[in-house]
């Protein structure tokens, strides 16, 4: 395939630097959208589903999730729930997850020498209604696919990549869209579909409208990236407590991090749990409801058998107390050490929340809300929230889900635009500008994006190099 260049765009008798930097942008927004088309697609697409994850799994998983209230009157004691699913599916139970709502089924998660399994019984009578792999629902298959987890380590630091070119993708698209005299192009569209400026100004009017929401979606996702997400992560946490700023906590803390044993915000999976220390720890504030507890014991103190523990019914019973919204995850103590943590992140963002319990005692060791969240981490939840479509409820999903509909449109026409337009037998990559500075200079602004986003600049790099290459085997061929 020969690798000649085309142009369309402003004619001059002499090419100017307006040109030439015309020339330069879009070149490089031809190399944003050729690489990060098919992501951008697949984000769309399972984007636009996972924001409707609990309708969908709800009406798919409706066996296992759904039960008759009708004639049902007082709930099963936790502690019967989780015999119940120990009976069905043997091993340890390791986290109960809470209805969030009457007619939605208690999720036991047991851990069994195959792996985790979730476990679904019903909240009233105890009655076992089935089982999957611990997130095995179709949501959760999607949000893996989502975020590339299914296929490695390795994949997922792509969605670092195509985040940033796609705002890379945004930034040059406005320059090439901003009115230069043109009558048509910039709000309405021209044509009809057979003919390639159809397509152009589609593809031109489309991106200007949903410029914004993936600019947004990109930078609001950054946190889930391999590379940047952690680091940003384990710097926002301080001390890698995974706490924010200003919230201090004087117990002893295992190696454990939150988000091992339950889902958990963003901000918090590096939390580190709390040790339950035995019958004398925090006796005398058993009572207390207040948030970031103090209490301490030494650390050779030896704990009692797990028999003296308040159990799952008295942490049901203390978490009920204390007001955790329904729906929360209760992470159940396996060694004689462990608490019970439980949590919950709703769509309202102020009553997201993490209380660990000693197991012992009972006592809230930690008790923290989204108010003691400090100004990073809140920003941070926020923007995540809304990215999940769960900020503002119906509305959210709505606008959500027409931006990714959106960008499906701007991939789809950007393809055909591109199909149209190139030259029989060739890429029809845009020429490179005459005046070399102002490559350049554009690279030079290229790469601050870089420098904050480590791996989008090593893509920049390589797609330098490859370019570079490119022209070398065009000036071989024109020779």
């Amino acid at each position: 395939m020969s690798v000649t260049t085309s142009f369309e765009g402003p004619r001059a008798p002499a090419q100017s630097s307006s040109i030439n930097l015309y020339r330069a942008v879009w070149r490089w927004h031809f190399y944003a959208g050729l690489f990060i088309l098919p992501f951008m697609i697949t984000l769309a697409i399972t984007g636009a589903l996972y924001l409707f994850k609990d309708e969908i799994d709800n009406v798919i998983h409706s066996d296992l999730k759904r039960i008759d209230i009708s004639q049902i009157a007082s709930k099963a004691n936790p502690s019967d729930i989780v015999a119940a699913a120990l009976a069905a599916v043997p091993g340890t139970a390791v986290k109960y997850t809470t209805p969030d709502n009457p007619a939605a089924s208690t999720e036991i998660t047991v851990s069994t020498a195959e792996g985790k399994r979730a476990v679904y019984v019903n909240t009233y009578t105890g009655e076992v209604l089935g089982s999957l792999p611990d997130r095995g629902t179709v949501m959760w298959t999607v949000r893996y696919l989502h975020s590339l987890k299914y296929f490695g380590t390795y994949a997922r630091y792509f969605i670092e990549i195509a985040a940033g070119w796609s705002m890379l993708l945004v930034a040059t698209g406005i320059y090439l869209w901003w009115p230069r005299n043109q009558t048509g192009g910039v709000l309405t569209v021209r044509g009809t579909p057979k003919k390639r400026v159809f397509w152009r100004d589609i593809h031109a009017v489309t991106g200007i409208f949903v410029g914004f929401f993936i600019v947004f979606l990109a930078a609001t996702g950054m946190p889930w990236s391999g590379v940047w997400g952690g680091k940003v992560n384990e710097w926002a946490n301080g001390s890698n407590f995974g706490y924010p700023s200003g919230v201090r906590v004087d117990v002893p803390m295992s190696k454990q991090k939150l988000d091992d044993i339950s889902k958990t915000s963003w901000s918090l999976e590096q939390a580190q749990i709390p040790l339950s220390q035995g019958h004398d720890h925090g006796q005398g504030d058993s009572g207390h409801e207040g948030h970031s507890g103090h209490a301490t014991m030494p650390a050779t103190q030896q704990a009692p058998a797990m028999s003296d523990t308040i159990g799952i019914n008295g942490a049901i019973a203390r978490f009920e107390k204390l007001g955790l919204t329904p729906g929360y995850a209760v992470a159940l103590p396996t060694n004689p050490s462990g608490v019970y943590s439980g949590s919950i992140y709703p769509d309202d963002l102020s009553k997201q929340r993490v209380i660990h319990l000693d197991q012992y005692s009972g006592e809230a060791l930690i008790d923290m809300s989204y108010a003691d969240y400090g100004p990073m981490g809140k920003a941070l939840e926020w923007s995540i929230n809304t990215h999940m479509g769960q900020q503002f409820g119906l509305a959210n999903q709505i606008v959500l889900t027409l931006a990714c509909l959106a960008t499906l449109l701007l991939a789809v026409s950007g393809g055909v635009m591109w199909w149209k337009r190139r030259p029989k037998g060739s890429l029809g990559i845009p020429p490179m500008p005459q005046e070399r500075r102002v490559m350049r200079g554009l690279i030079a602004m290229l790469a601050i994006g870089g420098i904050l986003y480590p791996l989008v600049g090593l893509s920049l790099l390589v797609m330098l190099a490859l370019d570079f290459a490119v022209q070398k085997i065009g000036k071989t061929k024109i020779a």
